[in-house]
């Protein structure tokens, strides 16, 4: 190690870089394949691409790159805090749903706190935490699910932040809103509460996230969200936070400058307002997730049930299972950094998308 690598902290040393899931153009130029043959369902992004009334946004807007954004967001906060019910003062935005989990870490942790999270969680909670120095608490799971008693027990007088997420990523369970909300009221209001709601738009009727109210009662609530899922704008990175106008204001402080780019703004404008796209894709995705499921009943396979747009599968030799469905062009998402070796996690795709994996797989299976 070279003489200025020992004078980066320690804490940054010790961080094991996020692994994304493996890009289409690094998979073709490996296989020697074209983009066109590769099948990705390893990220979560949405197989029917991006809202139409958003790419007409950016087709507009092109004429603008000259300019920097509007670095407070005006247009897009005015139109959240119309549909969300919130002001301005709550809303903090973020490059992706990533940036405002980062800034509640850069916004309320030191090096003498910690941060708790659940086993299975977001890889992002960590390692926002470390990146500060902070110490990162896991708290193990019950099953597959959130162990909210357990995560209580796990605050300590340093905790600043716990972090939750509902769906949970990587795993797809769903925590039942009365349960997360008698959580809340138990932290204590010295700890910052991070609802990571990525994939809530997921969510059946019956199941949608009161959690906006919460802000309203619980100042230490912050909910992130992302438009990188079900709106399908993952590759411009655009995301938000709620939080009380004073928890929004600290965030702010800390957030960079045109954090937020000019196409990502005006696309998640128009993203916001595309209903119909949306149910297109709520609908793609729970038919998705009947035929993924049962694919893997009839393999025998067991599966952990998801509200999200993906399906965790339990395949045996995972690594080895990955590997032969990249060599046939398809990416799936190893969860071995999560703790579940024996997994993979699938995004839904199209149906004829979830067929060829699923072919593939039983074929991966077949040669053991």
């Amino acid at each position: 190690m070279s003489l200025i690598s020992e004078r980066a902290p320690a804490n940054v040393r010790a961080i094991a870089p996020y692994v994304p899931g493996k890009p289409i153009a690094e998979t073709a130029r490996e296989l020697g394949l074209a983009e066109a043959d590769i099948l990705k369902m390893a990220s979560n992004e949405n197989p029917l691409g991006s809202s139409p009334r958003a790419i007409a946004a950016i087709h507009g807007a092109l004429n603008d790159l000259a300019y920097y954004p509007d670095g407070s967001g005006y247009d897009l906060k005015a139109l959240l805090s119309r549909q969300l019910g919130v002001t301005p003062a709550n809303l903090v935005l973020g490059n992706g749903s990533n940036d405002v989990l980062e800034l509640t870490a850069r916004s309320f942790l030191t090096r003498d706190a910690s941060a708790v999270y659940s086993r299975h969680g977001f890889m992002v909670y960590p390692l926002a935490t470390q990146a500060i120095g902070a110490n990162a608490i896991e708290v193990p799971t019950r099953g597959y699910d959130t162990d909210l008693d357990a995560v209580l027990k796990a605050i300590r007088p340093d905790t600043r932040i716990v972090f939750v997420a509902n769906p949970n990523n990587p795993t797809g369970t769903f925590t039942p809103w009365a349960e997360l909300g008698a959580f809340v009221e138990r932290v204590s209001p010295g700890v910052l509460v991070v609802i990571d709601e990525a994939y809530g738009e997921y969510l059946p009727d019956e199941l949608k996230s009161p959690a906006v109210e919460w802000v309203a009662r619980f100042p230490n609530v912050v909910l992130s969200r992302t438009l990188s899922k079900a709106y399908g704008l993952a590759g411009l990175r655009v995301g938000y936070g709620v939080a009380s106008p004073e928890v929004a204001d600290l965030m702010n402080r800390v957030r960079q400058p045109f954090n937020v780019n000019h196409l990502a703004l005006v696309a998640a404008h128009a993203a916001l307002q595309d209903h119909a796209f949306i149910e297109k894709s709520r609908a793609n995705n729970a038919a998705g997730l009947v035929q993924l499921s049962a694919g893997f009943d009839r393999l025998g396979l067991a599966y952990i049930p998801t509200r999200a747009n993906f399906i965790t599968v339990r395949v045996g030799d995972a690594a080895a299972v990955y590997a032969k469905l990249l060599a046939g062009g398809i990416i799936v998402r190893p969860v071995a950094n999560y703790g579940m070796p024996e997994h993979l996690r699938i995004t839904v795709g199209l149906p004829e998308q979830n067929a060829r994996f699923l072919a593939a797989l039983e074929a991966a299976l077949a040669r053991g």
